[in-house]
């Protein structure tokens, strides 16, 4: 039964969209190995397309990186609404006990909307700065770095600078940014179950951190195509989403041609009059008010102008003013592919010659930055199951073959971490004298490949990350080696 929150569905041609557009769209990212986690095509309100690659699924919550932000200028619009603040208040005013001991005229001329368009005078973003800084709040070591230009004139990158609208927000009405928005955003929308990381003093991040569904991003989205309007309700301003979502600042240069239409309150311009909230490794909420659409998309991408383009040459064409002929073959063609959407296991041979001899053999390692002490694995008949001991404790992997086995792991945590992580796991000898394993997050876009070479009395075990935010070589963890162990007495 339909929730009174969820869109209704309808077919592609009911809404001007031909089912062939949608599958070449899907044929495309797959034929040039974009690794798409799920696919929510919105028009008029109805969805009209949507599907996941497993091991991701519709019930998970997906990681939205900077798409967050988009959700921090919606509580900042609503507090605006409520008469908390204004766009034009110095940001100073809100943390007296956290200013330096001299106030610059510039970091005096920051207004919240310099925060919200990240044109706060900084030349480079603090960001990395502020989150490592011992010993002070990320508030104090904000206000601390030099602003070198005017507030308001030069575009500049900057995820602590929605970390600062968070605290605002969170100063203003006594809740964090997730429970301030709960009745406001979330309740109205059906989003449950959504989750925010926090700084140490227990404020919501703001630039990332967010975590909810697909369906909650699609969701998201049409409510700002309805002018802030959701059943009957109006949750957000009119005159806000006008703001958030029109060119407020020009954000060139980049070598990407949709990072450089225009910046908003927290929102992208696209072209073709579109817009969009997107996080890194390819989130992204696109809204196209022109053709009454709205797509979300989860991913795990290197580059996400790729994706964008896509939309842009196989979607985008195929929206039509007017609804199009039923065409029974296509739509269920269309529904077939989406069903059966995958992301490749692991490949290689289903065993080895030296499987038997090197299973259940324990290989201990030296101290190590990754924290791994012990792996061991156990090649059965019933299957693969590989046991590593980190400073998290012991954690245990089943492996499919030629398929992904979920699971659940804290593998790679503090050890104080409250919740194990969902995770699919596929396995296959690469080599006779290689395992390699795909380890799935499923909740975020990383799945790195694990690679255990048995060399005699050793093991040596390697991983490379498909996603990350240093440069490529920095996706390769160090090889580290391990010693065959056997216990004594």
């Amino acid at each position: 039964m339909l929730k009174q929150t969820e869109l209704p569905s309808s077919t592609p041609e009911a809404q001007g969209i031909d089912s062939a557009s949608i599958l070449a769209f899907v044929n495309a990212v797959e034929q040039t190995q974009l690794e798409l986690h799920s696919l929510i095509l919105v028009r008029h309100g109805h969805t009209i397309a949507k599907g996941w690659w497993s091991p991701y699924t519709a019930e998970l919550p997906h990681m939205l990186f900077s798409l967050s932000k988009s959700f921090t200028s919606t509580a900042v619009g609503m507090a605006v609404a409520e008469g908390r603040l204004t766009v034009d208040d110095p940001v100073v005013d809100f943390f007296p006990a956290d200013l330096p001991n001299e106030v610059s005229g510039n970091l005096a001329a920051m207004r919240v909307r310099d925060l919200l368009t990240m044109t706060t005078g900084h030349s480079t973003d603090p960001t990395r700065l502020v989150r490592s800084e011992p010993g002070s709040t990320w508030a104090q070591t904000f206000l601390a770095q030099p602003v070198e230009r005017t507030p308001g004139t030069h575009f500049v990158y900057n995820s602590v600078a929605t970390y600062m609208l968070s605290a605002i927000v969170q100063k203003l009405t006594g809740r964090t940014m997730l429970e301030y928005l709960t009745p406001r955003l979330f309740v109205p929308l059906g989003i449950e179950g959504a989750t925010w990381e926090n700084c140490p003093r227990g404020i919501n991040t703001g630039g990332w951190g967010l975590k909810i569904t697909s369906d909650d991003i699609a969701k998201f989205g049409q409510l700002y195509l309805q002018q802030g309007c959701w059943q009957g309700q109006q949750l957000i301003t009119p005159e806000w989403v006008a703001a958030a979502t029109s060119a407020q600042v020009p954000n060139g240069p980049s070598e990407n041609i949709d990072w450089v239409q225009g910046y908003g309150y927290q929102f992208w311009q696209c072209r073709y009059g579109a817009y969009r909230g997107d996080g890194a490794f390819g989130q992204f909420c696109i809204v196209m008010p022109d053709q009454q659409v709205v797509i979300a998309i989860t991913s795990g991408l290197r580059n996400m102008q790729n994706v964008l383009n896509l939309v842009w040459e196989h979607l985008l064409p195929a929206m039509q003013a007017e609804p199009l002929p039923a065409d029974a073959d296509a739509q269920r063609a269309l529904a077939d592919r989406l069903a059966s959407l995958r992301l490749a296991a692991q490949s290689g041979a289903a065993t080895s010659p030296i499987a038997e001899r090197v299973s259940g053999q324990c290989y201990r390692f030296e101290e190590n930055e990754q924290g791994i002490s012990a792996i061991k694995f156990d090649f059965g008949q019933d299957g693969v199951r590989l046991t590593v001991h980190d400073r998290a404790g012991e954690h245990q992997l089943a492996c499919g073959y030629q398929q992904w086995e979920a699971g659940e792991t804290r593998l790679g945590q503090e050890p104080d971490a409250p919740l194990p992580y969902p995770v699919a796991a596929s396995g296959a000898w690469s080599a006779d004298d290689t395992y390699a394993m795909r380890l799935c997050f499923s909740e975020t876009p990383f799945i790195p490949t694990m690679r255990f070479r048995f060399v005699e009395e050793c093991l040596e075990f390697d991983q490379r990350y498909n996603v990350g935010f240093g440069p490529p070589e920095e996706l390769e963890a160090p090889r580290l080696l391990g010693k065959k162990y056997r216990e004594t007495g």
